[in-house]
């Protein structure tokens, strides 16, 4: 599949077409419209975050819908010209809550065989009063995203959309070298890990996990990505079994418990290696007790694990 401008343009326009009040579902539908010869499945929806928004006035018209710009034109170099100008204006910030919609769509046999799509849904909500008489900011980008500052509840003054943000082949994003050494590095692993493993008699790779990708700017300027799987289940994930405190039969019934719950094999390894550090004890607990007496591993997990041993790694 030639996943090229034309490709994003369209994704673009079904965006912007499409009815959030429909819901996930209609999205699913328009993609098999447009891309039939891929099975997406919305596997995860993250939200909470924000970016900035614009300006609106205190009807809550539209002045700008850029902060950024909008300000950078208004201050013409000097934040405190703002200040006196806007001082009794009444004009509000507004931010944009999101949320990310993962789609995904497995095209091959192993873990890194799928195309991710990201799209967001975005809603203009009312921030904080653009200037305040009590604050002073000393840059213009303090102006323009101010750390501590009173936030207002955040009021919707305008209908949530779906926007395009990502579509990505996660082999060829892989081949491409896009990712930072450091994340390229663990994430082949990863991969590795869950193509040697018994998850690979479940659902794919791609119906459990997806990539967090986060662009950032190296220092020579080039643009870069970060990657780090997530995990899909729509549940609260258990607390991982404590790997100093058990052992034997009982440490051999949490872990199996633990995977029960996130329905495949192997799975409380795949959170430990996303997880802190601490938590690397519970492997050398499960490979302690292969070494003794118990023996409730497929020979392909010990596998793994014990190349584990010889080259810790998290992600």
């Amino acid at each position: 599949m030639d996943f090229n401008l034309a490709k994003a343009e369209e994704l673009t326009i079904l965006c912007l077409q499409a009815d959030v009040e429909a819901g996930v579902d209609a999205l699913s539908k328009a993609l098999k419209q447009i891309m039939p010869e891929l099975d997406f499945s919305c596997v995860l929806t993250r939200g909470n975050w924000y970016r900035l928004g614009g300006v609106v006035d205190k009807e809550y018209q539209q002045i700008s819908d850029n902060l950024t710009l909008w300000a950078e034109n208004e201050c013409e170099g000097d934040v405190d010209e703002i200040i006196l100008k806007h001082v009794d204006s009444g004009y509000f910030a507004t931010r944009l809550a999101g949320k990310t919609h993962y789609f995904t769509a497995c095209c091959g046999s192993r873990a890194e065989d799928f195309i991710q799509l990201e799209i967001e849904e975005l809603q203009q909500v009312i921030d904080r009063p653009l200037v305040d008489q009590d604050w002073f900011p000393d840059s213009l980008e303090e102006f323009v995203d101010p750390l501590d500052f009173p936030r207002l509840e955040p009021e919707a003054i305008a209908k949530p959309y779906f926007q395009f943000r990502r579509l990505s082949d996660i082999q060829e994003l892989l081949d491409a070298k896009q990712l930072e050494k450091r994340s390229s590095k663990s994430l082949l692993r990863f991969f590795q890990d869950w193509n040697q493993s018994s998850g690979m008699e479940s659902q794919p790779f791609c119906r459990h996990w997806i990539l967090a990708l986060r662009e950032y700017k190296n220092s020579n300027s080039e643009i870069r990505l970060s990657a780090k799987p997530v995990s899909t289940f729509a549940g609260e994930v258990p607390e991982l079994p404590p790997g100093e405190k058990l052992e034997g039969s009982q440490l051999s019934q949490a872990i199996h418990c633990f995977d029960r719950v996130l329905g495949y094999p192997f799975a409380w390894y795949f959170a430990m290696l996303t997880s802190k550090s601490s938590h690397f004890r519970l492997a050398e607990a499960v490979l302690k007790d292969q070494m003794g007496a118990y023996d409730y591993l497929p020979a392909r997990e010990v596998k793994v694990l014990r190349q584990w041993e010889r080259q810790p790694y998290g992600i």
